[in-house]
């Protein structure tokens, strides 16, 4: 006589605080991008940096993904053994890095590695030719200020093209990040910073070409700017990664309404300071973060919107503090605005879903996810830490 299975999994078994995929939109999520991706002709190649969880990966492939970007070696490693080859290490390469680069492309995985100087680019050719390895390099291209890369009209730009091209590295193309559309709020703005990235990141392509060098790859992205775009033209592949679970900060950028935030955090409610208008969750910001990322934008969600159980919004409520393991739930405005029912409304051991800021910091606090199926039932998947 075998044993029966174990029950599934609900909601209300569950520890708290959990990280809660509501898998039905991640995957309506996923596949709005690819169809966009498609109708704009180009490859989507996803930022796994979000998830770092292959069950999610793999849904991303499956949809039509042609490869994933990183930020970390370990994930490289870790989707590699997981499937994936075709590999983009989005962060600039150093060159205490590239043993690790070259075991993985040892190993079979197509590895591509990303440089904005020369230095780098020096160091990688000479890493490379010391080791037998002729590297695939991207250069890095700053589009709108926000962080790294090589202006297009840079003449740096064609510098560390030359080093690595006569270095006897492949140079692989042209990579970009708008991540200044974080901070932009209608259509007309992001549709406009859109096309800044594109023609820039397509200038720079040019510019090699013009001087003889390689460039195979025009990569783009972010999730404001890939939903944003009206054309791509000259752009061979796009990356976004926070669409998959989107956030309040891609809510308040105004490309994902709070039906398609696929992830939250389930919470119980263990105290209250009724005169306050707060009840206190176990929720602080070692399971949000501390990322305030709503902050400066047109609606501050404070550590993150509130949810009943089911997931349905509670307009008004926010967890507007959080301690490392407290968190403090109130309605809007502040002192002005408590509520004094509060503790009736919300009474010890009711459960609750927060939604947060930042998907990615919200996701790196925990270990795994709780994915939560249409039929309600949960199965844990594990995710990704560290470097």
């Amino acid at each position: 006589m075998t044993a029966s299975a174990a029950a599934p999994m609900q909601l209300t078994q569950l520890e708290t605080p959990a990280a809660i995929i509501d898998t039905p939109r991640m995957l309506r999520n996923i596949r709005h991008m690819q169809a966009r991706m498609d109708a704009l002709g180009v490859r989507f190649r996803p930022h796994v940096k979000t998830s770092k969880c292959s069950p999610v990966v793999r849904a991303q492939i499956a949809a039509g993904a042609t490869g994933i970007t990183v930020s970390t070696l370990k994930e490289a490693a870790h989707f590699f053994d997981d499937g994936t080859t075709d590999i983009l290490y989005g962060v600039g390469m150093v060159a205490t890095k590239l043993p690790q680069a070259l075991a993985l492309r040892r190993r079979g995985c197509d590895l591509k590695i990303v440089t904005d100087s020369v230095d780098s680019a020096r160091a990688i050719v000479a890493f490379g030719t010391e080791h037998d390895e002729a590297f695939e390099v991207w250069i890095e291209i700053d589009t709108d200020g926000h962080r790294s890369g090589i202006r297009p009209d840079e003449t740096a730009l064609i510098d560390v093209a030359t080093v690595l091209h006569e270095g006897g590295a492949r140079l692989g193309g042209v990579m970009t990040h708008a991540g200044s559309s974080y901070d932009l709020d209608t259509p007309e703005a992001l549709a406009a910073m859109a096309e800044q990235e594109r023609a820039g990141c397509v200038r720079a392509a040019e510019r090699l070409r013009a001087a003889g060098l390689p460039c195979p790859v025009v990569s783009v992205g972010s999730t404001p700017t890939a939903l944003s775009a009206a054309s791509l033209h000259g752009v061979t592949e796009v990356r976004a990664g926070v669409y998959v679970f989107f956030d309040l900060v891609m809510h308040n950028v105004g490309v994902c309404g709070t039906d398609d935030l696929a992830l939250s955090v389930l919470t119980t409610v263990i105290g209250h300071q009724a005169e306050k208008g707060w009840a206190i969750v176990d929720a602080g910001w070692m399971a949000m973060s501390r990322d305030r990322g709503t902050q400066k934008q047109k609606h501050d969600f404070a550590y993150g919107q509130v949810c009943s159980l089911d997931g349905t919004l509670l307009p008004g409520y926010v967890l507007s503090g959080a301690n490392q393991e407290h968190g403090i739930l109130s309605r809007e405005g502040g002192e002005s605005n408590k509520d004094a029912d509060i503790a009736r409304r919300f009474p010890i051991g009711t459960m609750l879903r927060i939604l947060p800021n930042h998907a990615c910091a919200t996701g790196a606090q925990f270990p795994s996810y709780q994915a939560l199926a249409e039929d309600g039932e949960i199965t844990e998947w594990s995710r990704l830490h560290g470097w």
